[in-house]
């Protein structure tokens, strides 16, 4: 991805979420009878030219036309009118849970198709085509036969008169959709694969009929066979296409299925089941054991486990309790929740993801625009082959029969669905599978810039470490007992609200799950743990807070506050609190404030524990040729150990937000490379934008997305390696698509034009190109990630 304009932190701030997936003037249309990459490009350009439209962008595999409108007022009968005139179909697909409008409204729902009814439609469409294929072939069949026969000595040719009748039936009934095509394309003064077929079995079938006219009585050789055979495979190549097609779209399928129709809310004592249209923002939603969330909300009552697997990728379900969020569609486990509704509809984070999804398999990358221009000249060129073949065969004295089967194989051979289909199915296989395992990218053009990092920029907080204190250390001073101390600590702590006050808490409770394992015979001990009652809690500004407990005034707070109370450390002590400092931790005291003998009973060092995956992920991207370098706000101390910890050999610490983003500005020059950076935080929201890649986690903030185009939907680092893993796989197999495409025409028509290969082989050809082209794009659908 090129490098983005830097954008300040008000533009960030004030950026709106949907806008980058879903702009605020964009019609999506489903396109009908498009065959090959000059179609697509056809329609491009006739939507270009409607009034108000700023842009338009046609997927092939997907079948569907993204249009940027400039004019609010633009309506959809100008843009399906503009389809329709360059010999296309069109409808306009509604966006997923779009309300519904007024009549007059420019993109209306009254004549909207939604998603779902347009897949339906295709794949009733796909129905049809085989059983079109299957009579298509029962039909060719006799005229094959005999010819494979002659193989074993077998004669049983039919007459020419039946033959005739059964080609003609293929030619003109099964083939009518071809010369349908073509004839709109004529019209359209362009070309396409439709143009071809028409030409080349025209032309078999047409020499055919000249010799039954010309010879009635005579033993001839007929063509008939060749041209059924092509109309034949031709039409099961492309329903074997449409069938894989529909596969690579499995990932958005998946998604939508997990949208439950019925919300159960409750309405004062009773509940009531309703459509998920009628619940509204702050409406209280019971979710049933085992049931699906229909909305993202937060937990009201109840303690469960939940599976977001298809939504975040996360294998293992995540516990649920109140205060925490859940999201539409994941599947609660074995409690019942009441949950108070946050987001409905297309505002859910299931919603976003759709679309977000959905867009990235619609972008173009840009080396599709390169295959666009190939496209462009593709039909004319094989044209002008075609009539190069026939004259010189003609020249060469071979006869009128032999120079134009010849040229009729070239313009079989030639068919350019293949070179269309080699980008467009392996991005769609590939954001798809990147969905379903929580890596979300924006669009094209950010997946095939992944493929080329060789530099990743992590953010520390939140992103490399939980982001929350936790306690790192938790020494007695003197002698006392670590529980007895832990346990008055966390009865100073329990009223408070402060982050370091719910670490000593947490750390407190840990200890008190541990004791319930320990053997009846030191019970004793265990008892030690339990924190005794608090009374007179109250906070000191700028020290600390300070309680009664057990008739003692305890007191918990920083080095200066022990300072201001006189007390002595002795020199052990003090060493080692300049330790945990130095490497970056916050060092707090549990104190007794004795008038007469004030004196420590603990030290406690507060720090921020590095995630679990965070060290592999490193060693990983550096497997992979990919330096990690750690870009933070905190301190030298603090940075200069996560460093240390997780292997990272370059890192920037003290690094305010604007700063960071020429930090990674400056790696760009120095390493002559793609950068990514990873982060969460609206601080690191600039950095983002000013690298080449950005990748947020989904579990920071909407700004730090926003400026990010690949977003990753836990707050596992380890999806980072996943991300630019998927990103070299799907380029890889865009490259393997290109080249094949290539080769079947590099190959295949030369060989047509010498006259060694026929018609019928020239079909075979044709078909399988197209099939294994988008098949190999759905090898993408077995990737995993490596642990």
């Amino acid at each position: 991805m090129p490098s983005r304009a830097f954008l300040t932190m008000t533009e960030l701030a004030t950026a709106t979420p949907a806008a980058s997936v879903n702009p605020p003037h964009t019609a999506e249309l489903d396109i009908g009878g498009m065959t090959c990459a000059s179609c697509a490009m056809r329609v491009e350009k006739a939507l270009a030219k409607v009034p108000g439209v700023a842009g338009a962008s046609v997927n092939l595999a997907t079948e569907t036309a993204s249009v940027n409108l400039t004019d609010a007022a633009t309506g959809p009968d100008a843009l399906i009118a503009a389809v329709k005139k360059a010999g296309y179909e069109a409808a306009l697909i509604a966006p997923p849970d779009a309300a519904p409008e007024s009549a007059d409204a420019p993109i209306g729902a009254a004549s909207a198709h939604s998603a779902a009814t347009a897949a339906d439609r295709k794949r009733s469409e796909t129905r049809r085509e085989l059983a079109a294929v299957l009579v298509c072939a029962l039909l060719t069949l006799p005229l094959i036969a005999p010819m494979i026969g002659e193989w074993f000595g077998v004669q049983a040719m039919l007459p020419p008169w039946p033959q005739f009748g059964l080609a003609s039936i293929v030619q003109f009934v099964f083939g009518a959709r071809f010369y349908r095509a073509a004839y709109r394309a004529v019209r359209a003064g362009a070309g396409n694969m439709d143009l071809l077929v028409a030409l080349g079995t025209s032309a078999a079938y047409g020499i055919s009929v000249y010799e039954l006219a010309s010879h009635p009585g005579d033993a001839m050789h007929l063509y008939f066979e060749a041209s059924a055979v092509v109309i034949t495979l031709v039409r099961f190549g492309k329903w074997l296409e449409a069938r894989a097609k529909r596969q690579t779209t499995d990932a958005i399928r998946a998604l939508q299925a997990l949208r439950p129709e019925r919300a159960r809310i409750r309405v004062g004592a009773s509940e009531r089941d309703v459509p998920l249209a009628q619940v509204k923002v702050g409406a209280v939603v019971i979710v049933r054991p085992g049931e699906r969330v229909p909305v993202d909300g937060s937990v009201l009552e109840g303690r469960t486990h939940i599976d977001e697997s298809l939504i975040t990728g996360e294998s293992l379900p995540v516990a649920r309790q109140t205060g925490d969020a859940v999201t539409a569609g994941s599947i609660n486990g074995e409690g019942a929740l009441a949950v108070t509704t946050t987001a409905i509809g297309a505002e859910t984070t299931l919603a976003r993801i759709i679309r977000l999804v959905e867009s990235a398999q619609a972008e173009k990358a840009p080396i599709q625009r390169l295959v666009d221009r190939v496209s462009a000249i593709f039909v004319p060129a094989i044209l002008a082959i075609a009539a190069l073949t026939l004259i010189g065969w003609l020249i060469a004295g071979s006869g009128g029969e032999t120079a134009i089967l010849n040229a009729v194989a070239v313009l079989v051979i030639a068919c350019p669905c293949a070179l269309g289909l080699a980008t467009p199915a392996a991005i769609m296989a590939g954001t798809g599978v990147a969905a379903r395992h929580g890596v979300l990218i924006k669009d094209a053009e950010a997946l095939e810039t992944a493929h080329r990092v060789n530099v990743v920029a992590f953010d520390k907080t939140g992103t490399l470490t939980v982001g929350q204190p936790s306690v790192t250390a938790f020494e007695p001073v003197d002698g006392m007992n670590r529980d007895e101390a832990l346990a008055l600590a966390a009865a100073v702590q329990r009223h408070s609200d402060h982050p370091l006050a719910r670490a000593v808490v947490k750390a407190h409770e840990a200890a008190v799950a541990a004791s319930a394992l320990v053997p009846a015979a030191a019970q004793d001990a265990a008892a030690a743990a339990q924190a005794p009652a608090a009374s007179a809690a109250r906070a000191v500004a700028g020290r600390g807070v300070e309680a009664d407990v057990d008739g003692r005034t305890l007191a918990l707070g920083s080095t200066r506050w022990l300072q201001e109370l006189g007390i002595e450390l002795a020199p052990q002590t003090r060493a080692r609190a300049r330790e945990l400092e130095s490497a970056g931790n916050t060092v707090s005291w549990l104190m007794r404030r004795d008038p007469q003998a004030p004196a420590a009973l603990a030290l406690i060092a507060f720090g921020d524990t590095v995630k679990p995956t965070a060290r592999a992920v490193v060693e990983r991207l550096a497997r992979m040729g990919v330096k990690s370098v750690l870009v933070t706000g905190d301190n030298h101390g603090s940075a200069a150990s996560v460093a240390k910890a997780l292997g990272i050999d370059e890192f920037h610490a003290e690094v305010l937000p604007d700063d960071k983003a020429r930090v990674i500005r400056d790696l760009k020059i120095r390493s002559a490379g793609i950068v990514a950076m990873a982060g969460d935080g609206i601080n690191d929201a600039p950095a983002l934008a000013a690298a080449d890649i950005g990748i947020a986690m989904a579990t920071g903030t909407d700004v730090a997305m926003q400026a990010a185009g690949i977003t990753l939907m836990r707050g596992d680092p380890a999806l980072v390696a996943d991300a630019i893993d998927i990103s070299r796989r799907t380029w890889r197999k865009i490259q393997q698509n290109l080249f094949w495409a290539f080769v079947y025409n590099l190959i295949g028509i030369p060989l047509a034009a010498f006259g060694l290969l026929n018609p019928m082989l020239a079909g075979a050809a044709m078909a399988f190109s197209s099939v294994s082209v988008v098949t190999n794009a759905l090898l993408l659908r077995t990737w995993q990630a490596r642990r």
